[in-house]
């Protein structure tokens, strides 16, 4: 009996396991809900052999996820970096540490150089210089118009706030934007071509900030990102590598976890009516809204971790050398810990302070204080004007299972 032959270029291609939750489409199409509830309801802790990022454990509940990241020296963030993505091809990839991705001592002597940019004190300062570039922007949009939020607004105000932190030239503050979209872009690392690409404008990136670091040194210390780096010294005698590694991770923390946050605040109030309407007749729910905002969007999906040591996490064997995926984005959604309406913007949800978006320990963003503010600020200005974001139509969302975001949101603005 002759045998079937099937032609290798005809081959059908390898099911996708509906699992894998760090799959772009997810994201890209806002489908990512369903299997991260049956992984929470079946798989809290569950591992995928294959993947576009290679073998992974999902860790999707609120519980482990903040057991993980309460063990930093078993739970490493050095080891892998804090992506799935791999970029470690030394034909391609040169390492940039950062020091959201060194574990202790390194880490807290470089978090602590920066911190005291993000201070209280420092939040009042750059609290009316905020609130005045908001005011601005909202006082040049047009009533009853399309345009697209995220390039007007979120973008705008996120990339100023860059200009702020880092004395960056205020004409070229656009470059913030691009680098940001580019570092942050973890599926470049399926892609030779990308990779490369993604290289040479992070090389970009630090040549620009080394002419600026070079201005300031010698100078008198003063309260930007750079002359804190300069006058530490944790930070002060970094290679080149290192240099732009800890730019872009202050360059994306800064941008595209903010400005996501606030195009979530107007696609998901328009979402949730009845959460705008309640916010719009009480403004002093802001600073709740503010944390459900964040809660709700998650703007960073996930960070990795890497197994040190054998470890059993809720029932699960994690061996040393295992990559985990801590999907913030799941955790946020976490029934058991939001209640049934997890899935909803509420605004006066009594704990939507205890969202993971930020992360969790000695990782957690060093930058959150002026996020919060930031959005807050957008929220009271909004309100002064009785401003009400009206979505037009579908959203152009990230395709990546990291940046958690959107590329356009066409809206109009009406007055309530």
């Amino acid at each position: 009996m002759a045998t079937a032959m099937t032609r290798p270029d005809l081959a059908p291609e390898p099911a996708l396991d509906p699992l894998d939750v760090s799959r772009a489409e997810f994201f890209r199409d806002d489908t990512w809900q369903a299997p991260f509830e049956h992984l929470r309801a079946e798989a809290p802790v569950h591992y995928t052999p294959a993947s576009s990022f290679g073998p992974y454990w999902s860790v999707s509940t609120y519980k482990p996820i903040v057991e993980v990241e309460s063990l930093p020296e078993i739970f490493s963030s050095e080891v892998g970096g804090i992506t799935l993505a791999d970029f470690l091809d030394p034909a391609i990839d040169v390492r940039m540490p950062m020091f959201i991705a060194r574990d202790r001592p390194v880490h807290t002597a470089q978090r602590r150089t920066v911190a005291p940019a993000f201070t209280p004190s420092e939040m009042t300062r750059m609290s009316d210089g905020l609130r005045r570039r908001t005011a601005t922007l909202l006082d040049e949009l047009l009533w009853g118009e399309e345009f697209d939020w995220v390039d007007t607004v979120s973008v705008e105000l996120t990339t100023q706030m860059l200009a702020v932190l880092f004395d960056f030239p205020w004409a070229d503050r656009r470059k913030l934007t691009f680098w940001s979209d580019w570092a942050g872009d973890i599926e470049s690392v399926k892609n030779e071509e990308l990779r490369l690409q993604r290289l040479q404008h992070m090389y970009e990136c630090g040549a620009y900030f080394s002419q600026l670091w070079n201005g300031k040194v010698g100078q008198p210390q003063t309260p930007d990102l750079i002359s804190m780096m300069i006058h530490s010294d944790a930070m002060a005698e970094m290679d080149q590598m290192e240099f732009i590694g800890n730019l872009i991770l202050l360059i994306v923390g800064g941008n595209d976890t903010t400005r996501n946050t606030m195009s979530a605040l107007a696609y998901g109030l328009d979402k949730f009516p009845d959460a705008r309407a309640k916010l719009e007749a009480d403004p002093g729910l802001i600073g709740n809204t503010t944390q459900e905002v964040i809660r709700w969007q998650t703007p960073l999906a996930h960070m990795r971790r890497t197994a040190t040591q054998d470890y059993e996490l809720q029932g699960q064997q994690i061996r040393q050398g295992d990559k985990l995926a801590l999907w913030y984005v799941s955790a946020n959604r976490d029934r058991s810990v939001f209640g049934e309406d997890a899935d909803d913007i509420v605004v006066d949800r009594p704990n939507a302070r205890r969202h993971l978006a930020f992360g969790h320990g000695i990782h957690r963003c060093v930058g959150a204080r002026l996020a919060e503010m930031q959005i807050a600020i957008l929220l009271e200005e909004m309100a002064r004007r009785r401003m009400r974001v009206n979505v037009v139509g579908e959203p152009v969302r990230v395709a990546a299972c990291f940046v958690h975001g959107y590329r356009k949101l066409p809206v109009e603005i009406s007055r309530y």
